[in-house]
């Protein structure tokens, strides 16, 4: 047993370097906020003003802005580089969102909320993708360990989702609904401040094109069909957690929501691990394939689930087709993007899920109210079918399938992740 440990962890002692374990740590603390602030800004909003609706909405507000300002925010990243760019973002939304507490604490115009809302949700950096181009810088010549560094940056945004929940609702009802969000700003601005500052694995700077030279094609092909795939999960992530909660409630065990909801991130979790470990013979392209498949059939269940222990079980089954398709996404994305562009693609993969999230959620929300909680699943159901079709639908660029071919690729075992 500790030897077949030794060799599963030993990609991973590959990888992780005094360098890039530190900037590896630093933008998980870093993008904790991404999980926090959604949720902290509804139990601020709510306890301020008794208004749900109130809540969702300034909450839906940062939500749209990010996802509206995450291409842009990629493209200044990609041609000034982080270390310019993330100390700007990351003081900007520190200052609106204080700002946004101060104002529901004061009672300042609601109007002045919102607009505060959205100045925070715009300038909230995606860190997770900056720590994805630096995995890309340091292991530019070695795909297998790339797609290492990939699975384990997956593993991380689940802990996020895990953690970060959890952090901002037990502050926010045991000690006051500010520290929430307090919380949350601190490892924003301290994890972003220290990870801006490690320059040493910084992406190279990618300048605007001078007269007479044009910026690299954006493969939109490929992109396009990945950025409708990831919508299309955020569609099931959101409808998913939306109807968790309600058939919790329908069982008459509302606390086990969390339970879980967390199952379904253990078993996604666990996935990464061992997808990171793998030397895989297939792409991305056929592992993303297989995923979203994976992913569809695990919703196809839900709505004939009678208890909440079968649904535990169901969940952390389903919950292992999570992380292996987003990696191979990622993975993909990274291996068609011109690295001149890399930050910007990868950006509208993640704006995907993210304006994904909210429809997903509302949809689940209507079917609530008129078929119940086990209906509702279908919603996810849905996304999952609507993410094999993109992933299906999806094709490689002409010189990316040239690089993947067997022929040009002596080695299949270790093919670019």
């Amino acid at each position: 047993m500790p030897a077949v440990l030794s060799g599963a962890l030993a990609p991973y002692r590959h990888i992780f370097t005094p360098a890039t374990s530190l900037f590896s740590l630093t933008g998980l603390v870093a993008r904790l906020p991404i999980s926090m602030v959604g949720l902290g800004i509804v139990l601020l909003a709510e306890h301020e003003t008794g208004s749900y609706a109130f809540a969702g909405a300034v909450s839906a507000t940062a939500l749209l802005a990010q996802a509206g300002f995450a291409v842009v925010q990629g493209r200044l990243l990609d041609r000034l580089g982080q270390s310019r760019v993330l100390p700007l973002l990351i003081t900007l939304w520190g200052a609106g969102l204080a700002a946004m507490m101060l104002s529901l604490k004061a009672e300042w115009p609601v109007v002045t909320t919102y607009v505060l809302a959205a100045v925070a949700g715009a300038a909230l950096p995606s860190v997770g993708t900056c720590v994805r181009a630096r995995w890309s810088h340091c292991l530019k010549d070695d795909p297998s360990g790339l797609h290492t560094a990939f699975s384990f940056e997956a593993v991380a945004d689940e802990a996020v989702y895990l953690l970060g929940p959890i952090i901002v609702t037990m502050l926010a009802t045991a000690v006051d609904p500010v520290a929430g969000l307090g919380a949350a700003l601190a490892f924003g601005l301290v994890g972003t401040f220290v990870f801006a500052g490690l320059r040493s694995t910084e992406p190279p700077v990618h300048p605007a094109p001078t007269a007479g030279t044009q910026r690299p094609a954006m493969p939109w092909i490929a992109v396009g069909a990945l950025s409708v795939l990831t919508f299309a999960l955020g569609v099931l992530f959101g409808a998913a957690e939306v109807s968790t909660v309600a058939f919790s409630e329908e069982e008459g065990q509302q606390g086990a929501a969390g339970f879980l909801l967390a199952i379904w991130a253990l078993g996604s979790l666990v996935a990464g691990l061992i997808s990171g470990a793998i030397s895989w013979r297939q792409g991305p392209l056929v592992r993303m394939r297989w995923g979203a498949l994976g992913m569809a059939a695990a919703m196809a269940p839900l709505v004939l689930v009678p208890s909440v222990p079968l649904m535990a079980l169901v969940l952390l089954v389903g919950g292992f087709a999570i992380s292996p398709t987003l990696i191979a996404a990622m993975s993909l994305a990274e291996q068609v993007l011109p690295p001149a562009r890399l930050t910007e693609g990868m950006m509208l993969l993640q704006t995907g899920i993210a304006l994904g999230l909210a429809p997903g959620a509302a949809l689940a929300g209507v079917v609530i109210e008129e078929s119940g909680a086990s209906a509702a699943y279908l919603v996810s159901f849905g996304g999952g079918v609507l993410a094999l079709a993109a992933a299906l639908a999806t094709r490689l660029p002409q010189k990316s399938r040239q690089i993947a071919t067997p022929e040009t690729q002596p080695d299949p075992d270790r093919s670019r992740a």
